[in-house]
């Protein structure tokens, strides 16, 4: 089972001011097994997901059932389940160590509110919005398809990256109608939209299972190559505990490397330990995670290891910020240096 953005409202019982508060309030904590010579030097480790605990966080379910994190100084890993309005917002408040979010989101704390905060590392190379459509409607298959469509799009923040998208491929927004709607895709099943503004690994998944045939329209390759499931940390964090940040990036490594090679051991994790209560099932989580691995490895992180990103793709990432609005500097948004240390003092962590 891959369950959609809005199921996870009516699994939980749960409206979404709700699923923020139980998301504040933290999640289980998972303690990481006992690991030959783990030093503890680091204490406890609070990560903010920032989705539930499905597949999505695969590489996060590895480190800790492998004893990563303990292996790495951490006497136990807390994962806070999602979703919230902002995992950036807790790390500000000093609520977790490090939160999981996007580039658009973390930007604009800096723009906007002056926040002290920095993104260490991007598990996504590739952002995974995409206008999703089907070939028994009207399928949209490149930016020109726009054109003349009913487009279903959430509203906020889903609202300005389509805008984004529209402006980076000089589309008039007047060329075709917006529609606000939910987070699953019945609008476009009924065809009530020909469009629907979706994630690449997750609603694509659902309107195949339901008997269509789904067409996708990737943001990445159309003008708008944010990165995506950034961590995001102080930048007081990075000054006083830059050992701590280096450990934490060092088990995910370890742990993502495993989830991508071997995606069903991840999915198993998912739908028996992590998101147990989900009802999520193993054969659903590993076609998501296998699709996810294309959004995650890279020919840049093949060479330089996971969660990096070369000189050219922030440059990228920086445009495609401005073209939703947002004026930042690589500087301020980004520190890639604790990366850079864990990589040169353990190189053989970079699979090819």
């Amino acid at each position: 089972m891959i369950v959609s953005r809005r199921d996870v409202l009516r699994l939980s019982g749960l409206g979404a001011a709700g699923l923020v508060l139980s998301a504040c309030g933290g999640g289980s904590t998972t303690p990481a097994p006992a690991a030959a010579g783990a030093a503890g030097s680091f204490g406890n480790l609070s990560v903010q997901l920032s989705w539930i605990k499905n597949i999505e966080f695969g590489g996060e379910y590895m480190a800790d059932s492998k004893g990563y994190y303990t292996e790495a100084g951490f006497d136990a890993v807390e994962l806070v389940s999602g979703p919230v309005d902002s995992a950036d917002a807790l790390v500000l408040a000093g609520n977790v160590d490090v939160g999981i979010s996007a580039p658009d989101a973390t930007a604009r704390f800096i723009v906007e509110q002056g926040a002290p905060l920095k993104i260490i590392g991007n598990t996504f190379q590739k952002n995974p919005f995409c206008i999703l459509s089907i070939e028994e409607g009207a399928p949209i298959r490149t930016v020109a398809d726009l054109a003349g469509k009913r487009i279903g799009i959430q509203a906020g923040t889903n609202q300005q990256i389509f805008a984004g998208l529209l402006a980076a491929n000089g589309i008039d927004p007047a060329s075709l109608e917006q529609v606000v709607v939910q987070y699953e895709p019945t609008p476009l099943t009924e065809k009530t939209v020909d469009g629907f503004m979706s994630f690449l690994t997750n609603e694509p998944f659902l309107v195949k299972a339901d008997g269509f045939t789904p067409v996708t329209l990737a943001f990445a390759d159309n003008g708008l190559p944010l990165t995506s499931e950034s961590f995001v940390v102080l930048q007081e964090t990075i000054d006083s505990e830059r050992d701590k940040l280096k450990a934490f990036l060092l088990a995910e490594i370890k742990g993502w490397n495993d989830a991508v090679a071997d995606p069903a051991a991840a999915a198993e994790l998912a739908v028996t330990t992590y998101g147990a209560d989900l009802g999520l099932d193993v054969p659903g989580q590993t076609e998501q995670a296998t699709a996810q691995n294309d959004l995650i490895v890279s020919a840049d992180t093949k060479a330089n290891g996971l969660f990096t990103a070369t000189d050219a793709a922030i440059t990228d990432v920086i445009g495609a910020l401005a073209a939703i609005g947002i004026t930042i500097t690589a500087e301020e948004l980004f520190d890639f240096s604790l990366l850079d240390e864990v990589y040169a003092e353990n190189p053989d962590l970079i699979v090819g």
